[in-house]
């Protein structure tokens, strides 16, 4: 990982004024996506053919039309209708981390992700899934489950494999799906972002969470809050995504090579055999008033004991793009994400940081792991403390890290791996902020620079990047998309001001030593007025109305003790984790295995 990082190409940042400040410098050219995209060289992997089609060796494609869908409710509500409205000819093709035949995608409990696609190969749909293998399902992960999705999707005629060309403790992460249609290529859209088609993540604004959960630890409840990003798009930019389906299906090494899982198909009598996916169709035509351009990228390891047709060498433009991106950042990155690991990420920032004092920062992380268990808490907190120890570092109170509660204080998992960049770049994909994501785990993103305006200009109002973050801040500060401060200073603070007065609230500065969270773990708690209890009540003596006087007395004394309305918003500080002496002796050792 160090020698990769050390090889990043150096790029020169595109204004020497700020962006959006004062002393910002206009000049009368046109936004140069060069600056901000890769070039097909850049991709460092001559293998691929996702290029091809644009003949000129251009990376990205022009014309498209981009909507983010925040939320996995709305994701799977709009995916439903369009599966539903494919027939003959139409080509559905998916791949993802995890895939359960159970989840439903609308609120008929007959909608499940198994009946849905089987009902649209039936109807002629020709229907392709790679789902990763996984790991033994008693370890808690699904690979029964994929296979029995797999085999329901085969006995009605269309194809739904297991794919485990990975390498060791890899997996495939990549979350896409392509929809074309055979007579109406206007249709076409893609879909791509950090959303599995699998249960838990059908979650919306209110973030009562998936009735379907998933398990996860017990400071998320029964029903888990998931904060989730997924992206649809329309235009040329499906035939990248569809290619990238394309070179994993028809990849000449087989799906497994392992004698253990080859013995355990021909028990099961699964099928490893992809079938022919027929020939490709040109791209679809632009969007009429599509301004977004888009580059689809990716990461693919290297693979033993043979490695992809398609990537021989591997692919690590998912990191290639971010390093290009972040070296034009002049004002504001804002993240979400996943993870936060590694010194190697953390430089990632630290080095923007370092060489642009108006530049500020905002990562918005899950408060607390996913997972309970000191084998699995400690090895994630310590990753985390290596990139936020580097990035604190070198941006001190220009970095602002974030959690998200629900209106009654429990932790929204945050899930979404996207990042935005001075309202000119954005990405959304399955690709996290750790090594895993950036070298040995499948990944795709879609990045998009809306290429409107002049250089060093204002991007457009309605520019897909500044559409993205408003959206996003403003569920986070609990107000309206409009009410979202425009220059990027102001809404950071607004962002601080927002978290610390929740953090106040919730118990002032106390935190959880292993966490970083403020108010959580310890501290005061907010409280509701307490009724004064019925079996106290019938012991008051007197009249009932004497009885009623004193109940309301009691409950006006407990309403104005605490009478303080919760502040808006989700945000919570976080600050870098801090391990004991003993701890940091094995989770190290852990850490660098695992994760």
């Amino acid at each position: 990982m160090t020698r990769i990082l050390r090889s990043w190409p150096a790029t020169q940042t595109c204004c020497a004024a700020s962006v959006y400040g004062p002393t910002a410098v206009s000049r009368m050219c046109a936004v140069d996506v060069r600056e901000w995209l890769l070039v097909s060289e850049e991709r460092e992997n001559p293998h691929t053919v996702i290029d091809a089609v644009r003949g000129d060796g251009t990376a990205w494609s022009s014309g498209n039309e981009v909507r983010a869908l925040v939320h996995g409710r709305d994701y799977f509500a709009e995916l439903y209708e369009r599966i539903c409205a494919l027939g003959p000819g139409d080509r559905f093709y998916f791949a993802d981390w995890q895939g359960d035949p159970d989840q439903q995608l609308v609120e008929d409990p007959r909608a499940t992700l198994n009946t849905t696609l089987i009902d649209a190969v039936r109807r002629g749909v020709d229907v392709r899934g790679l789902l990763w293998r996984s790991h033994w399902h008693r370890w808690g992960f699904s690979a029964h489950r994929h296979r029995q999705l797999g085999e329901e999707i085969g006995e009605a005629g269309g194809q739904c494999l297991r794919d485990m060309r990975v390498r060791t403790r890899g997996a495939h992460h990549q979350k896409f799906v392509v929809i074309r249609h055979a007579s109406d290529p206007d249709r076409d859209v893609a879909f791509v972002g950090g959303i599995d088609l699998c249960n838990g993540r059908r979650d919306d604004a209110k973030h009562q969470g998936d009735r379907q959960a998933v398990d996860m630890a017990r400071a998320y409840g029964p029903t888990p809050a998931w904060h989730d990003v997924q992206v649809a798009i329309q235009g040329p930019a499906v035939h990248d995504v569809e290619t990238t389906f394309r070179e994993r299906w028809e990849d000449s090494t087989p799906l497994t090579l392992n004698p253990g899982r080859l013995l355990s198909s021909f028990v099961h009598r699964e099928d490893l055999s992809p079938q022919p996916l027929g020939d490709q169709s040109p791209p679809p035509p632009p969007r009429p008033g599509g301004h977004e351009v888009v580059q689809i990228v990716r990461t693919f390891p290297v693979i033993y004991p043979k490695s992809y047709d398609f990537a021989p060498g591997g692919e690590r433009s998912v990191m290639l793009g971010n390093v290009k991106a972040i070296a034009q950042a002049e004002r504001l990155v804002y993240v979400e994400d996943q993870y936060l690991w590694s010194e190697e990420v953390g430089e990632h920032f630290a080095r923007a940081l370092r060489e642009t004092p108006g530049l500020r920062l905002v990562v918005v992380l899950p408060m607390v792991p996913d997972r309970e268990g000191t084998a699995v808490q400690v090895p994630q907190l310590y990753g985390r403390a290596l990139a936020m120890r580097k990035i604190l570092e070198a941006g001190g109170d220009r970095v602002a890290v974030f959690g998200l509660t629900t209106e009654n204080g429990m932790p929204i998992y945050v899930h979404a791996k996207t990042c935005i960049i001075d309202h000119r770049w954005a990405s959304v994909g399955s690709d996290n902020l750790n090594r895993r994501s950036w070298t040995s785990d499948s990944e795709i993103a879609c990045t998009v620079v809306d290429d409107r305006g002049e250089a060093g200009a204002p991007a457009p109002a309605d520019s897909f990047p500044r559409t993205l973050l408003r959206t996003l801040v403003a569920e986070h500060l609990g107000c309206a998309p409009a009410d979202v401060p425009e220059d990027p200073h102001e809404l950071f603070d607004a962002m601080v001001a927002c978290a610390d007065a929740l953090d106040e609230w919730y118990g002032g500065a106390e935190r959880d030593q292993r966490t970083g969270v403020r108010g959580m773990l310890g501290g005061k708690r907010p409280r509701r007025p307490v009724p004064v209890p019925k079996s106290v009540s019938r012991s008051i003596p007197g009249h009932a109305s004497r009885r009623q006087r004193v109940l309301d007395q009691a409950n006006k004394f407990a309403a104005a003790e605490h009478s303080q309305q919760r502040p808006p918003g989700r945000l919570r500080r976080l600050s870098s984790p801090e391990l004991t002496p003993a701890q940091l002796r094995w989770a190290p050792r852990l850490y660098d295995v695992i994760f």
